[in-house]
């Protein structure tokens, strides 16, 4: 799709439409300035009560942690200091670094810490995990505090360093004592930068604006962990939805950096040298999820049935179209991370259409209507739908595609009844490889009946496997549990894999120094003018 002067201009309309178009002398005397388009803008300010990655890159901006992950999956301290276990293992103290400051002026404290904990532990479902482990916190000092346990809980710094979804991020305690239901309406942290709250325009823009007290670690940056130095002064992102304005925009230097440009565009933009374009590492994960708890996907062997139809390639060719950003993944973990098996993948996932009508038959499928949910305005959600929607013809599943728009979508896929009673019977998505790294992560792994994510599939097999896993301490024997776990997933289908694409973005050369990561992060990176 070419880009010719008059989308470039489009793109300087939209900017100047959402307050953002530059003042050349304003340009040149505050250089150091960064415009970032997000995927989609930012609607809330919440990273506990959403999992909305928008919503979680705002986090990392404001707020810091008290561990973090880096680039091996390896889990620092950031916050922390120092921190010990008790020899029985059922005490677990931490000491925070001198100096931390909220946004407020205020110090960081134990208390802050302790309140944000409990908050996210209500929500995230690795939270809601290691919540059952907790007997008790303690404040020993200013910054010291302690969480008793109930029973040994290795995966301790692993939880409260996790990348990504849901992040416990430390908010000041007035803040974090908001009940976990509702949404916060303060935004104050102790991060590299301050959110500019009166400036913000809910789904147009956000500002920041660099937090002079901030202390970073003093290690090299790597992913979430090491030294978040903030060397930008000011980022603004920019509510741009129309690709080709976006495009245009980047290309005229409006803005920086395209979280995610089309890959129909990536040609105009290669071919501009002041612009590259890298892939967010581990990728995206596209997936079908079914609603186990109505007819016909609560049998699992009809689900099998699906499972064995599914050709991954049909999946990712009809979202990118372009075999350099897909690979094939049947897996249930992140390709490469030090958990991932594929155990039992290979066997269940042959792309066997005339096997899976053998399957169906004999699982006893009856003509019992599927209703595919397929939100119109979400393109990678929709794209799958079409497909699984020829796939149901194909294998003799009574299917209709309702197309809604996101808040329809969002609205329906809550209910849990039948597709006659406004209810549905499978979906499509995608989820980043980063939620995915082991099963304590890993949200929709989860089998716990109506306490798991959309679709509530239910097997205390899995679930065993699981906490087996989280209370082994050993990595070897992790794996083989993994295995284990991917295997019964295989078995019982919490959702049909359907391949991986890698999600590129665009940005301009004048930012040197970007820490690439699934998670788009904004320290160490400057601005040449």
């Amino acid at each position: 799709m070419p880009i010719d002067r008059r989308n470039a201009l489009k793109g300087a309309a939209a900017l100047a439409a959402s307050g953002f178009m530059p003042n050349r002398a304003f340009s040149q005397s505050r250089a150091n300035i960064l415009r970032f388009i997000p995927s989609t803008p930012l609607p809330s300010l919440d990273p506990i009560t959403a999992t909305s990655y928008v919503i979680r890159n705002h986090g990392y901006l404001i707020y810091d942690t008290l561990f973090a992950t880096d680039a091996q999956f390896g889990i620092k301290p950031q916050m922390v200091e120092a921190w010990e276990t008790s020899p029985d293992g059922l005490k677990w103290s931490f000491r925070l670094r001198d100096g931390l400051t909220f946004h407020d002026d205020e110090p960081v404290r134990a208390q802050d810490c302790i309140a944000s904990i409990a908050r996210w532990s209500k929500r995230d479902a690795f939270g809601q995990t290691f919540a059952t482990f907790v007997e008790g916190y303690d404040v020993v000092d200013q910054r010291t505090f302690a969480i008793r346990l109930k029973k040994p809980f290795p995966m301790m710094t692993a939880a409260l360093g996790k990348l990504s979804s849901n992040v416990p991020f430390i908010m000041p305690e007035r803040v974090a004592m908001t009940d976990h239901l509702k949404n916060i309406t303060e935004a104050v942290g102790s991060g590299p930068w301050r959110f500019m709250d009166k400036q913000w325009v809910p789904g147009q823009n956000a500002i920041y604006e660099r937090f002079g007290k901030y202390k970073p670690r003093e290690e090299a940056p790597s992913w979430a962990a090491g030294g978040k130095v903030a060397k930008i002064d000011r980022i603004e992102w920019v509510a741009l939805t129309e690709a080709s304005a976006a495009v245009g925009a980047l290309m005229q230097g409006e803005v920086d950096w395209y979280e995610q440009p089309p890959v129909d565009l990536l040609p105009v933009l290669k071919g501009n040298k002041d612009i590259a374009i890298e892939n967010v590492p581990l990728g995206l994960f596209l997936l079908m999820r079914f609603n186990q708890m109505q007819p016909p996907f609560n049998n699992p062997g009809i689900r099998r049935a699906v499972m064995m139809a599914v050709n991954q390639t049909d999946y990712m060719e009809a979202v990118v179209g372009n075999k350099d950003y897909y690979k094939e993944a049947k897996t249930f973990l992140t390709p490469g991370s030090p958990m991932s098996t594929g155990a039992g993948g290979a066997e269940a996932m042959q792309a066997n259409l005339e096997k899976a009508k053998a399957m169906l038959k004999e699982a006893g499928y009856k003509g019992e209507k599927v209703v595919l949910l397929a939100p119109a305005d979400q393109p990678i959600a929709y794209q799958q739908c079409l497909v699984t929607e020829d796939l149901f013809k194909k294998l003799g599943i009574n299917a209709e595609l309702v197309a809604t728009d996101w808040a329809s979508f969002i609205g329906r896929r809550a209910n849990r009844g039948a597709p006659e009673q406004g209810g549905w019977s499978a979906f499509h998505t995608l989820w980043s490889c980063a939620d995915t790294l082991n099963p304590a992560l890993h949200p929709l792994m989860r089998a716990n009946g109506g306490a798991a994510w959309f679709g509530w599939p239910d097997d205390p097999t899995m679930e065993g496997l699981r906490d087996q896993w989280i209370a082994e301490p050993d990595a070897g024997k992790q794996k083989e549990i993994a295995a284990s776990l991917e295997r019964r997933a295989f078995e019982v289908v919490p959702y049909v894999p359907a391949g991986l694409v890698q999600q590129p973005m665009a940005f301009r050369k004048s930012l040197t120094g970007m820490v690439l990561s699934p998670v788009q992060f904004f320290w160490n990176m400057e601005k040449k003018v």
